[in-house]
């Protein structure tokens, strides 16, 4: 089925504070190169035959690119982001603005959340992810704002300190993720909802390979995740490797990228 995207493009893209492992604002970054890496993800969406709308970037907030954060988007009701750091605050009321103009119900975080870098949606059941960005009391929040149960995680590594950087759905009813990135409560949890999930090994998580988007039958993965590829392959996946490295210098990866409007369902 044809997913419908949110994006933005990354005119403003640098790594000049360091607010997760990834980011050394001493190494720079190259923001025509993060320009066409991420105008190829576009594009590969576009081929798959995904709708792609683009909200505008704002000089100063050099991570809006990483849209995903922006909101929780299901049935269409918005659920509102509040970030966790200053730098990236006015990303939450930047996104629910675009909303707000196109006519979604949105609504208005109480707590701090990070939108689907914590909340990942199946067909029956919101997975969150708590622990370092996303707290506790948002997941209840957002089970009342959108109607959805909601199954808490709590993440134990700082390089995965959004759920989507250690686990992404392969389609509605089960997921590819990374085992130690969870604590043992959280990893019990996953294999009894999900006993055929795809396990990532530590090379693929450390090239973010489990930032990954799936629309049930086609992956977009980044390319250095080579043992996740064959994994997903080996399922009947197609799989396309994008190369997002420059992005990920800012601790992103395809889904950072990509937020998902859910219509009504």
């Amino acid at each position: 089925m044809p997913k419908h995207f949110l994006m933005c493009r990354p005119e403003y893209f640098t790594v000049e504070y360091a607010i997760n492992p990834w980011m050394h604002p001493e190494a720079g970054a190259d923001r025509d190169l993060a320009i066409r890496q991420w105008e190829g993800l576009k594009a590969a969406y576009e081929e798959l035959g995904h709708r792609v709308d683009l909200i505008d970037p704002i000089d100063g907030l050099p991570d809006m690119v990483f849209a995903a954060n922006g909101a929780l988007v299901v049935g269409g009701r918005v659920y509102g982001a509040r970030f966790t750091y200053p730098q990236r605050g006015p990303e939450g009321p930047a996104y629910l603005r675009w909303f707000t103009e196109r006519g979604y119900p949105v609504y208005e975080p109480g707590h701090v959340n990070e939108g689907e870098g914590d909340f990942l949606t199946l067909d029956d059941v919101i997975l969150a992810g708590t622990g370092f960005r996303t707290d506790l009391a948002a997941h209840q929040e957002a089970q009342e704002r959108l109607g959805r149960p909601v199954v808490s995680l709590t993440l134990v590594d700082p390089r995965f300190y959004h759920l989507d950087t250690a686990l992404f759905p392969l389609d509605g009813h089960n997921v590819a993720y990374y085992p130690a990135a969870f604590t043992e409560g959280s990893r019990e949890v996953l294999r009894r909802m999900f006993p055929d999930a795809v396990l990532a090994t530590a090379e693929d998580a450390e090239v973010l390979g489990l930032n990954a988007v799936s629309d049930g039958a086609n992956v977009v993965v980044n390319y250095e995740a080579a043992n996740l590829q064959l994994a997903l392959k080996r399922r009947g996946y197609e799989v396309i490797p994008v190369d997002l490295s420059e992005l990920r210098k800012a601790g992103g990866g395809p889904k950072c990228c990509t937020l998902e409007i859910r219509g009504e369902n």
